[in-house]
């Protein structure tokens, strides 16, 4: 089964099973992950960064591509709330802006 390492958040890797979206697979991990649209691809909020694995996701949606073209996510940023995994282990970061104020995150 593909997986999750999200590095600054602690507990491991998240197993993501076939056809879940990370959001879904990190939220069932029990993490709590923002996202002020619920999660329906109009926010940016439930991005996550992409250390290594980029090529191991599903293509970017257009929700995806439409904020890339505006500026407002990088090309090494994924929304966790359109992103599946194809196999794998992916690595990622929660970014700076994102991060909740109730968890604790490693450096």
């Amino acid at each position: 089964m593909p997986t999750l390492l999200v590095q600054n958040l602690p507990h491991g890797a998240i197993a993501v099973p076939a056809g879940t979206t990370l959001l879904a697979a990190i939220q069932a991990a029990g993490h709590d992950w923002l996202h002020a649209c619920g999660a329906r691809g109009r926010c940016t909020t439930c991005r996550l960064q992409i250390v290594s694995g980029l090529e191991l996701l599903t293509p970017p949606t257009e929700p995806e591509l439409r904020y890339r073209a505006a500026g407002r996510l990088l090309p090494t940023e994924r929304l966790t709330c359109q992103t599946r995994m194809v196999s794998g282990q992916v690595v990622g970061r929660v970014p700076d802006a994102t991060k909740l104020p109730h968890v604790t995150y490693a450096e």
